[in-house]
């Protein structure tokens, strides 16, 4: 598996554009069935917060939940023009908040382990060899 550090930007602009096309298959194949779309959400949220640079770990949880929004553009009800579309992401974001807190509480718990063990290396690292 590849092993790319993203920068903040750089898993925002990753996570973004792939659950859009996630979102995008989704509309294709699965006629926009938003269970299909909070199912692959948690993956891309996962490898996100894996991808991530250590300087920049604490944007994973705050990168998804946008990804999350933007990803359900091409999902969601679009009848009625720009306020059919605003209350179709509306509703869809409130009807599949379980997936987005899953997706997020997923990164965030990897971004705190990924802390956990940088902050825990780093004293070792700094001691004088005996």
């Amino acid at each position: 598996m590849p092993n790319p550090r993203l920068t903040g930007l750089g898993g925002g602009l990753f996570c973004g554009t792939l659950m859009f096309l996630v979102g995008c298959v989704d509309e294709l194949l699965f006629g926009s069935s938003l269970t299909t779309y909070g199912v692959l959400f948690v993956p891309v949220s996962a490898l996100t917060a894996f991808w991530i640079r250590r300087g920049d770990l604490l944007t994973a949880p705050v990168i998804v939940p946008i990804a999350f929004t933007v990803g359900l553009l091409p999902v969601t009800d679009s009848a009625g023009g720009l306020g059919g579309r605003l209350m179709g992401l509306f509703t869809a974001l409130a009807t599949q908040a379980g997936w987005l807190y899953g997706g997020a509480l997923a990164a965030g718990l990897i971004a705190t382990v990924r802390k956990i063990r940088l902050l825990r290396r780093r004293p070792a690292r700094d001691r004088p060899p005996t």
